[in-house]
Parts: C-alpha cells; sequence; structure tokens
C-alpha cells in the first residue's frame, strides 16, 4: 500500500473514495446485527470500488486501529483474514490493493489524530465518497468533520451499513439535512459529473 504522494497520484478529479473501517473482525458484541446489512453492502462497495479505481480515483482505506496499537494496517488485514474471523467475509470482498492508500483511526472519526487530513489535501481533494461501517457511528463522525473542513460529501446509500436499517437511515437523513451530503444509489453514482463539479 503507498505511503506517499506524489504528482502522479494526482488524477485531478478532486475526488477520493474514503472506505471507513471495513477491513474488520466483527469482533464486538453488536456485530451478527452489524454483519448482516454489512455483507451486501460490502458486494456494493467492491464494485464501485472497482469502477472509480479504472479511472484512477484515489481509495484511501480509513481504519479503527481496534485497539491494536502495535499492528499496522497490513497486519490488520491478515488478522481480519484470518480462518475464524466472523469479518473475513467482508475483508476478502475488500482487501487493499497495492496501490490503495490506507490511514489508521483510533476513534471515530477518520480525521481525529490521523494524517486524513494532510493526505487529502496533497490529493488535492474537494469532494469526498463516503463507504463503510456504521454508518451512524463512524461514517457519520467522518462525515461531520469532512463538512467542517470544507469538503463536499457523497454518501451511497446502499454501501453503507449500521446494525437496523431504521439506524441507517436516521444516519443517512441526518447527514443530508445537516452536512449537505449528496446521498445516491451507487449505481446511479455519476462519476463524471461529480468530477467536473469537484474540479470548479
Amino acid at each position: 500500500m503507498r505511503s506517499k504522494t506524489s504528482k502522479a497520484d494526482k488524477t485531478g478529479s478532486g475526488l477520493a473514495l474514503l472506505l471507513i473501517d471495513v477491513i474488520n473482525d466483527f469482533a464486538f458484541p453488536e456485530a451478527p446485527e452489524l454483519l448482516r446489512y454489512a455483507l451486501p453492502a460490502a458486494r456494493k462497495i467492491a464494485k464501485l470500488k472497482s469502477r472509480l479505481t479504472s479511472k484512477g480515483i484515489p481509495i484511501i482505506y480509513v481504519n479503527d486501529n481496534f485497539g491494536r496499537w502495535r499492528s499496522d494496517f497490513a497486519q490488520q488485514v491478515e488478522h481480519c483474514l484470518a480462518s475464524g474471523q466472523i469479518g473475513r467475509a467482508v475483508t476478502e470482498l475488500l482487501r487493499p490493493n497495492p496501490d490503495d492508500y490506507f490511514v489508521l483511526k483510533p476513534k471515530h472519526s477518520g480525521f481525529y489524530s490521523t494524517t486524513l487530513e494532510v493526505l487529502l489535501q496533497q490529493l488535492e481533494v474537494r469532494k469526498v465518497i463516503l463507504c463503510g461501517f456504521a454508518g451512524n457511528i463512524c461514517v457519520l463522525y467522518t462525515a461531520n468533520d469532512a463538512y467542517m473542513r470544507g469538503l463536499e460529501i457523497v454518501i451511497p446509500s446502499d454501501c453503507v451499513a449500521s446494525e437496523t436499517a431504521q439506524a441507517n437511515r436516521l444516519a443517512l437523513n441526518q447527514m443530508k439535512r445537516f452536512l449537505k451530503a449528496d446521498i445516491v444509489d451507487s449505481r446511479n453514482f455519476r462519476l463524471e459529473s461529480n468530477a467536473q463539479a469537484a474540479r470548479k
């Protein structure tokens, strides 16, 4: 996975895809409820990621360290792919490519005590596409901090999952109302129009 940026990394699209906590062992009490929605969402995320990767859009894994302070992102991926991990199927669908970026976060927001803001500046990103888990916690907190930094936000509704459908709907509505997020279905996401808007 990349650890540096260069002029060649900049696509000029102004866009980046942020994958929030998708590398996840789901080793917590509420995991079965979340996984019920996360696995279908992961399939949609994988398709969207493939589309964006083919267009040169930066992919950034914004992942919790889950209290594993002595591990790095590669070790997190290996841990979640281990036999018997409840989140293995999700990680297999969304395992990172060598050219993807990653940021490890200690708390809910992807911006809190991380290098995410600096990375987005280096990539000249003005609009972020947020996907991942859970929609009503880490996606919401990251969206809030993105909004406060003046970034435009797109959220594919079928690429975000929470423990219940109701909690997910409430989070999406809140992000649309208060953070001016563009809530779309991933199948209807128009890369060309979003890239043009992000460059303005």
